[in-house]
């Protein structure tokens, strides 16, 4: 089920006015039997494959805490290679069959070829990843383990973060399913004002703009330099608020509730360099890769060439949990290359803060515009369908400086890039939510008029998935 679909319009206000209905010991009941209804609209028959990795991360959860300390390494590890056993047959079994294969052609080895073609189930990566968060928080002593099944598969199972994420700690949402949620206007109201700007930067901004990237993408050796360029950065925008649009609607409906989850980005594009960028985007995977694996493989408390080879395995395998291709391997790659070449940058030249105000500020402008345009370029790695595309890609940038131009984007999609870009600088550090009740109501209520005239008129024909549904 798609939150901007006509089925969610139904099955949100259902689910909610229910939720507030019933007494707090039923709630779970309703709220997991909301979540399994709206996962099946998928594929119904893979939420067998969910509760598979429910089940094996719970029972691992109870051993870990019970058994002795010698043998609770072995039930972790037990758990993880079970969870990312489900994941990698039904993700990556095929990328591995398919490159095994070409190996074998190429130094004459024999290797049996298997197709499988498994359509990957919506939301593996994230779900799998909630999991395994619990189990490891669990192993190190930060988490009781859950002994009510129903709680903990509402955990990994709760609808609105279920396929899309925030990839949420059980410190945060396990606590909060065990609440009693009273009845709460200033909730209600928040969350309805982050679905509303959700839903707005998805099917008005990103939607909008998705019509021309395809354009691009479709046949890039079709167009000249200029028009290459204005498809790559529009692509920045397009994937910036397709998932923030995903992560304010998840948010919201959360909220209405009266359950906080994470926010999943913070302006990115403000970053002025690569690693503020990983501090501002998808926080809930950064994070994730950073707690779980980043350090424990040491962290920066190693040296150098360690601390190197440590960043390039997260940024690699930070790609490789995206999807399985060697697009987002090498995705991942460039982006721990640059954020690498950086920190080594500012090492060698300590530059020190400019005094002059203005000056300073000319120079931070400076630097994010350069870090957007990193970003943007190694964004052609994430959204071409193959090496070949990226070749393409980068070939015609080159190549057809030349050309005519023609490549047109309409009118509306720059103005509600350009609103949406304002917007986001205004909510600098903050979020749409509590920017609104600082304002007059006057104010409010003429911008969520605007937002639902815009939606209703100038939302796109086509209805495009939510581009991290893939993962």
């Amino acid at each position: 089920m798609l939150f901007n679909s006509f089925e969610f319009l139904l099955f949100f206000p259902i689910v909610t006015v229910l939720f507030y209905l019933l007494p707090h010991k039923y709630r779970w009941v309703h709220l997991l039997a909301a979540s399994c209804i709206f996962y099946m609209f998928f594929i119904p028959q893979y939420i067998l494959i969910l509760f598979v990795t429910i089940i094996i991360d719970y029972i691992a959860g109870i051993w870990i805490e019970k058994t002795r300390p010698e043998r609770k390494k072995a039930y972790l590890v037990i758990s993880i290679v079970s969870t990312c056993l489900v994941l990698f047959i039904f993700k990556y079994f095929d990328f591995f069959n398919h490159n095994m294969v070409l190996l074998s052609h190429k130094f004459g080895f024999y290797y049996p070829e298997r197709v499988v073609n498994f359509i990957l189930p919506i939301g593996l990566s994230f779900h799998t990843f909630q999991s395994l968060s619990y189990v490891i928080e669990v192993y190190r002593g930060n988490q009781k383990a859950e002994k009510h099944f129903g709680i903990y598969s509402l955990y990994v199972m709760f609808y609105p973060q279920l396929v899309t994420g925030p990839i949420e700690r059980p410190q945060n949402l396990l606590v909060q399913l065990r609440e009693e949620k009273k009845f709460d206007y200033s909730n209600i109201a928040r969350g309805l004002r982050l679905i509303l700007f959700g839903l707005f930067i998805k099917m008005v901004v990103a939607d909008n703009i998705a019509v021309y990237v395809d354009q691009i993408y479709a046949n890039p050796s079709g167009y000249n330099t200029f028009s290459i360029l204005k498809g790559l950065f529009l692509y920045s925008f397009q994937i910036y608020c397709d998932f923030f649009g995903y992560s304010t609607i998840a948010v919201g409906c959360a909220r209405v509730m009266g359950y906080n989850l994470m926010d999943n980005f913070k302006t990115p594009y403000l970053s002025k360099s690569i690693g503020e960028f990983w501090q501002r985007w998808h926080i809930s995977l950064s994070t994730w890769f950073r707690d779980y694996v980043y350090f424990s493989l040491g962290g920066n408390k190693v040296k150098i060439q360690r601390w190197m080879i440590n960043i390039l395995i997260v940024f690699i395998v930070s790609g490789l949990w995206h999807g399985a291709n060697w697009t987002f391997i090498l995705w991942g790659l460039a982006h721990g290359l640059v954020y690498i070449s950086e920190n080594i940058f500012n090492r060698l030249f300590k530059i020190r803060e400019i005094k002059n105000e203005a000056l300073q500020s000319v120079w931070n402008i400076f630097k994010i515009i350069k870090t957007f345009v990193i970003v943007s370029f190694i964004w052609v790695l994430f959204r071409a369908s193959d090496l070949q595309q990226v070749k393409t890609i980068f070939k015609s940038i080159i190549h057809n400086l030349n050309t005519v131009d023609n490549f047109t984007v309409e009118p509306k999609a720059w103005l509600f890039l350009g609103l949406f870009i304002i917007i986001d600088i205004v909510l600098f550090n903050t979020r749409f939510d509590f920017w609104c009740t600082k304002r007059a109501s006057i104010v409010r209520w003429s911008l969520y008029t605007s937002m639902i005239f815009l939606i209703i008129v100038f939302s796109s024909v086509e209805n495009f998935p939510f581009i991290y549904f893939q993962f």
